[in-house]
């Protein structure tokens, strides 16, 4: 059994072990219900082959395998309902910590990691666990423990009829073991085939807009219809492969009576096997196959199970942000980057930020210019403890955000990106994350500071209108004033925005401008700016330049002792003097 899963079925099924070994304990019981019918039959035969007519205990034997097999029914489905009721609240534990996970891992790994893969493994891979666990551990356990007993019984009966009955299966495993010989690397190869359809249907899905704004639809089709062939292709052949070994196995395995019919029948002749014996032995001989070859239909999910272990487990190892779980004493808001260096790929010889060093002051503006790759969001990103750094360290109120609690850092945080993502929700819920016990009127004060209180209420179902997928149905502007609309609701003593007015229209601009002067007010703000006439004011602007910072200061001070600056500045009011002139 794979190490991977035995350590995913011993921490996460243990709550539930009672339930799992009822269901084992019902499960044997309905298998041996069962035979009761093999049993009866027997009992039946050799009363008439004596001569004997009496309806009463025919009657007895007939009723009898009528319970047996309607309890086997009852027996069988009683312990199917407790093992899956386990084995679904087992793999909602494993989902659980593998979404618990994500959050505690660093956006890079996810951010590098496709998003059709997470779903493969959270979804469809912790799903596959549900026959393994639900009919494997019961149905097998059931299925090779009454065949067991039901040898011991032949063997006490007469031995060579016992290993008569067992002739067919040795033969029939070995077609049984080509077939699987190649199993675990195949449904590995299987999992990375179905992983790559389901990540060029996801790509293909969330880029169609893309497709067709650059008539990109046959080559990008092509792409997703490829995958999806192969995919199909795979399991085909892989199929075909199999298909004369199954065959074998399915034929030679159920055909015991060939063994067992012919020498019995001699030794009846010369008087070594009694008549009730033998027919014992043949009845109960075809009672024996039968389970055997249920107990052998979860051999595949048996050989697979390791690659889904692995993939599961790959995700809970993963490294992570190791944070303290109790909150710590901040004495203040005073943030500090300590000569700091990050890359985003720990084997990566570049570096996004090289020895940056730099204070930011409780109560002021502080704005991160530079050139498109410079570093200024990975510096936003890293103060937001969304990475950790390489070297160095960052500081909030004295004390490394390495030993702050995620949740603490997160409460003191407000982050506002240039692609804020909303839930397919109401508009209300989605400004009331940023404080879930906010009431209705604190959300919606929070929309009018935010300047999107008026579109919201043109809208069909005003505030409980729903956003559709990722906010699908808003446009990128709406989506960011929504995104700010939340961040002033959390109402966070530092305010992180990251481009956050990208895709404000210049009418709305001045809106935005004026929430967010009253956002801060008394706050910290750090803020990424693309539009540099909106950051003249700042306290502190900081220009990045290849990952190290190029010069600090006021924006009149940058004009005169930065080039960079300078050239930004210019080249800003240029284009807002192109845009005047259209």
């Amino acid at each position: 059994m794979n190490e991977n899963f035995k350590r995913l079925f011993k921490k996460y099924s243990s709550p539930y072990k009672g339930m799992f070994a009822g269901s084992i304990g019902l499960s044997v019981l309905s298998v041996v219900l069962g035979m009761l019918p093999y049993l009866a039959a027997v009992k039946m035969t050799v009363y008439l082959i004596s001569g004997q007519k009496s309806m009463q205990y025919l009657s007895f034997w007939c009723a009898a395998a009528a319970l047996g097999y309607i309890l086997k029914v009852i027996f069988s489905g009683w312990s199917t309902s407790i093992s899956h009721k386990a084995t679904f609240t087992t793999i909602r534990d494993i989902r659980k910590q593998l979404v618990a996970k994500l959050s505690r891992m660093p956006m890079g790994n996810i951010l590098d990691t496709p998003s059709g893969q997470f779903k493969d493994t959270i979804v469809d891979r912790a799903e596959s666990l549900e026959t393994p666990l639900a009919h494997l551990l019961p149905e097998m356990t059931a299925n090779i423990l009454v065949p067991l007993l039901i040898l011991a019984y032949l063997f006490v009966l007469d031995w060579r009829m016992a290993l008569l009955s067992l002739v067919t299966i040795p033969v029939a495993m070995v077609f049984m073991m080509g077939a699987m010989k190649t199993y675990p690397e195949k449904y590995k190869e299987s999992v990375k085939t179905n992983r790559d359809m389901t990540n060029a249907i996801v790509e293909y899905v969330n880029g169609i807009e893309v497709i067709k704004a650059f008539s990109q639809s046959a080559s990008s089709y092509k792409k997703y219809s490829d995958a999806v062939v192969r995919n199909a292709s795979y399991f085909y052949q892989w199929m075909k492969s199999c298909q004369w070994y199954m065959a074998s196995y399915n034929t030679i395995c159920p055909a015991v009576l060939i063994s067992v019919l012919p020498i019995g029948f001699l030794f009846f002749l010369n008087s070594s096997l009694p008549a009730a014996d033998f027919i014992t032995v043949i009845i109960l001989s075809l009672g024996v196959v039968g389970p055997i070859i249920a107990a052998t239909g979860y051999v595949d999910q048996l050989a697979g199970v390791g690659t889904i272990a692995n993939e599961i487990c790959g995700i809970l190892d993963a490294p992570e942000l190791i944070r303290p779980d109790k909150e710590v004493l901040i004495k203040d808001l005073n943030i500090r980057l300590e000569r700091v260096c990050f890359s985003y790929r720990e084997d990566s010889p570049e570096k996004a930020l090289n020895g940056v060093s730099l204070s930011i002051t409780p109560g002021t503006v502080t704005a991160l210019v530079g050139p498109s790759g410079s570093g200024k969001s990975t510096i936003a990103k890293l103060i937001a403890g969304f990475w950790d750094v390489s070297e160095g360290r960052i500081t909030l109120g004295g004390r490394d955000i390495r030993e702050i609690p995620q949740w603490q850092l997160a409460d003191k945080i407000a982050y506002v990106a240039q692609d804020n993502y909303l839930f397919d929700d109401t508009i209300r819920e989605n400004i009331r994350m940023g404080k879930k016990a906010a009431a209705d009127r604190e959300v919606e004060e929070a929309a009018k500071a935010a300047g999107c209180d008026i579109f919201i209420r043109k809208l069909e179902n005003g505030y409980d209108t729903r956003v559709g997928d990722a906010g699908g149905r808003l446009s990128g502007g709406e989506r960011q004033r929504i995104a700010i609309a939340r961040a002033m609701l959390k109402n966070a003593p530092v305010v992180i925005l990251d481009e956050a007015t990208a895709y404000i229209d210049p009418e709305n601009e001045a809106v935005i401008q004026s929430a967010v002067a009253r956002l801060v007010k008394g706050k910290t703000l750090l803020v990424i700016a693309h539009r540099l006439s909106t950051i003249t004011d700042s306290d502190q602007i900081v220009v990045v330049k290849d990952g190290v910072i190029a010069s600090t200061g006021k924006h009149s001070e940058l004009l005169n002792k930065s080039g960079l600056y300078r050239e930004m500045w210019e080249a800003h009011i240029g284009a807002k003097d192109g845009d005047l002139k259209c």
